[in-house]
This record gives structure tokens, sequence and C-alpha cells, in this order.
């Protein structure tokens, strides 16, 4: 089947272009640009999109999701949350350790394998969580380690244990960083009690940022940045949330508005998340309990901070930390509502609405979802429009249009973003080389493939 999608406005590399892109089976098989007049006459076509007045993106790659299955079932699967990503124009995700039971062994690493390949309408993969007690396997697959307790009990707080995990990372051939949630635990839990005296026994969500504050984040990221500076591992630090981790990065870190041109830049490198790039503190009056996440969502010169990062490269992903719950888990305050939203359908789109805000171009934008996170973890023939490279491509067009609960797609039901006009709508997502998403329906028939890591290029 070759379809050729024309007319669209591609954005791809740095460049924004008007052209088209010729499908073949899976691949891409070649990109042309407007200076190529009427390029699909002369060719053999079976199926022609014409995007007159959309963008034609590569699909994002969202290294940062869970998608809670196995174990954690009742508020959302493989299923459910990635058909949710292909409606949002995610084409791949990297699936977080923290389910039941945890991915903390090659065993159960496959066995998740085995189900995504069965439930997931996306490609996909599965990090191994670093622990106290386990074997660290660095080869194997990307590893996740939890430096700050969150969801699950998989807290790595022995020193020893630590730098032997950035040891083998150095001395492993493995193409991707480790990953960390980077926040001191020690200070959580003396803020959280002195939070208790003060506001009661389940303190009021506001201070959230109050607890897991600034001081909590830089003492364990701090770390992380230090251990990967003794050994020489490479180190992707989670879900940055305050200006002060910048500073982590070293004087002369890439800040070109492009990084991909360059290469990723350095052996520290931070992600951003969805939420910590939207909201602030003043956003929990309005949304309470929804938008409770760790690290927290803090100040508005945090958040403002992060998205100048963002546009000049320092921050070199987003990410989304997809994380639902059920609305029923989200009652109360500090202590008993859970951490976490689902984010995923509407990463692309949220995102978009900052371009047309001016916090980043959209050149840097795609760079952030789709270039870096191929480049950072070694994701083989994906991430760009290129040919030769798998057809993940999302077109999207200028749409006005307000999100009702009934749009949502992830199996906990709700977003912190009902009610919120976008000003873009995701129309269609291919999928190596398949329309699996179009104009609103899902072809379940699709499934995505593992993802395979090395050169990107390769």
């Amino acid at each position: 089947m070759r379809t050729l999608i024309h007319n669209a406005k591609i954005v791809n590399e740095g460049r924004i272009f008007k052209g088209a892109v010729l499908i073949d089976g899976e691949c891409i098989v070649e990109v042309f640009d407007c200076d190529n007049p009427l390029v699909h006459n002369s060719l053999h076509i079976d199926h022609c999109i014409d995007a007159e007045g959309e963008l034609l993106l590569p699909g994002v790659i969202d290294t940062h999701v869970h998608f809670r299955e196995p174990g954690l079932t009742q508020k959302a699967d493989i299923a459910h949350e990635s058909r949710a990503a292909l409606a949002g124009g995610v084409t791949s995700t990297m699936d977080m350790p923290n389910v039941n039971p945890p991915t903390t062994t090659p065993s159960r690493w496959h066995e998740r394998m085995a189900l995504g390949a069965r439930e997931s309408r996306v490609n996909y993969s599965y990090y191994i969580g670093a622990t106290n007690e386990a074997q660290d396997n660095p080869s194997l697959a990307p590893i996740k380690l939890f430096m700050g307790s969150s969801t699950g009990n998989m807290l790595v707080d022995n020193r020893d244990t630590l730098q032997r995990l950035f040891r083998t990372a150095a001395q492993s051939d493995a193409p991707y960083p480790i990953v960390a949630h980077c926040e001191d635990t020690p200070r959580i839990n003396e803020r959280m009690a002195d939070a208790k005296k003060r506001w009661g026994d389940d303190p009021p969500v506001e201070h959230h940022p109050w607890i897991r504050d600034e001081e909590a984040c830089y003492r364990s990221s701090s770390l992380a940045a230090q251990l990967a500076r003794q050994t020489g591992a490479r180190l992707h630090i989670a879900h940055i949330s305050t200006e002060r981790e910048l500073n982590l990065l070293p004087e002369d870190a890439n800040t070109a508005p492009v990084p991909s041109s360059v290469g990723t830049g350095g052996r520290i490198t931070l992600e951003a998340c969805v939420a910590h790039l939207l909201f602030c503190d003043e956003d929990y009056s309005r949304l309470g309990t929804r938008i409770k996440c760790n690290p927290a969502v803090k100040s508005r010169n945090d958040r403002n901070a992060l998205r100048r990062a963002v546009a000049d490269g320092r921050i070199l992903t987003i990410a989304t930390d997809h994380a639902p719950h059920l609305l029923s888990e989200k009652e109360g305050g500090c202590a008993r509502a859970a951490s976490g939203m689902p984010m995923i359908q509407f990463s692309l789109i949220s995102m978009l609405g900052l371009v047309d805000e001016g916090a980043f171009t959209l050149e840097r934008m795609v760079d952030a979802m789709c270039h870096q996170p191929a480049l950072l973890f070694g994701i083989r023939g994906r991430g760009f429009i290129r040919p030769g490279y798998k057809a993940d491509l999302v077109i999207v067009s200028p749409e006005t249009w307000t999100l009702r609960k009934e749009d949502i797609l992830s199996k906990c039901g709700w977003s912190p973003l009902e009610g919120y006009t976008f000003r873009w709508r995701v129309q269609q997502t291919y999928l190596n080389g398949l329309l699996a998403y179009d104009h609103g329906h899902i072809d379940d028939a699709v499934r995505g493939e593992a993802l395979r890591f090395g050169s990107p290029t390769d």
C-alpha cells in the first residue's frame, strides 16, 4: 500500500516547509518539499491524502508513562491508555516499572513485553526498575531509578547501591541513560510531619509543593548529577519541576534552539513533563488534587523557567508522566489523595497551545517530543520524517474545541483539562504506515511494535 500525504506543512529537523511524504508499507520512502511540483502525478499511488492547511509531524515518543498493567488495571490498562495515546498523536511509549508485581527482573520484563505485543495500540517498551536488592542489567532495557519515593515501593536510598548502579551504567554499552526520579525522601517525610502538625492529618492540597519542595528535589537531583559526573554515567533526570535544578547542567551545556542538529549535548540531561509546563501552584485552588503529582507542581516562576529552558534546549525532552488514578483515589489532600494524572491524549495539542503563546517554537517542540527522545535512547528508525524510517506520523489541524468528559479515552475517565478550549486537534495518526487513528475512529486491529534500541539510524 503506497500512500502519499501532500500539501502538508511538514515540521521536521528544525525546518517547516510545505511538502509531501510517500509511505510504502511500514516505512517512509521519500520526502518531497514544495520545490517538487505535482510529484504525486508521476508516482504509483494507492491512496492520496490532501493535508492542505494541516501540520504533518513525526509521531510523538513519550518516554515516561504509567499504563498500570499488570496489577493496577482498575485505574488503567495498556489497551485503554495506548488508544488514548493514538488519539493524541503519540506513536511510541516507554512504560515505567512500578506496577504489581514491579518490573525489577528480566523475567518480569519479558512478561510485560509479551503483554505489550498483545495489547498495545502503539509502539512500546518497558523500563526495568532498580531496587536496593536487585541486580541491575542496563543492557537489557532502560533502567528507572527512584531516588525518591512515589507510587509503589521501589525507593533506592542505599548509597553503595547507587554508586554501583552508576558505575555499571558507565561501563555498559547500552545506548540509553539511567532515568531518575529525584526527590529526597527524608526531607519529604520531615515536611509532611510538620505539615500535619500545622494543618491536620491530611493537609489541604495547596501545601503539596511546600511538602515536596524545591530543596527536596535539588538534594536528590544534585546527588544524582554528582554520581553521574564521578562515574561518567549518562543520566536523564525525569520531570524537572524547579528553576534551581536547571543549574545542574554545566555552563557549557548545549543550548542551541534545535539540539538535534548537534546531538544530545551532554551526559546529564533533563526532562520536563506536560503538567509542570502547563500548571503552577495558583491552579490548586481551581483544580485541587487533579493536578497533585510527584514532584509537585510548583510556583509560576518555576513553571516559566521550565518553559524558557525548553525553548533554549537546556531541557532536552518533554514527556507526560501519564499516571491515571480513579477519581475516588484523588479524594483528600496531601496525605490521602493519590499523586498523578492522565495527560497523554492531550499532550501534543497542549504543547501546541504553548507554541501559540510564544513559550517555545514549533520546531523546538517537535525536537523535544519526537527527535530528542529517539536520539537520547537510541530508538532505531523512529522520531524523524526520513526515508527508511518507520512511518509514525501525525496530522494536526487548527480547530477550536472544548474538551468534554465523553471525549476522554483513558480508562479512569477524567482529565484536569476538562472544560479547556484547545486550538488544535489531532486528525490522523499513522503507526508503522497504517492509519491507526482517523478523525475519532481507532482501528483496534492495529498493534504496535517493540521499540528497538541502538543507533537511531540503524
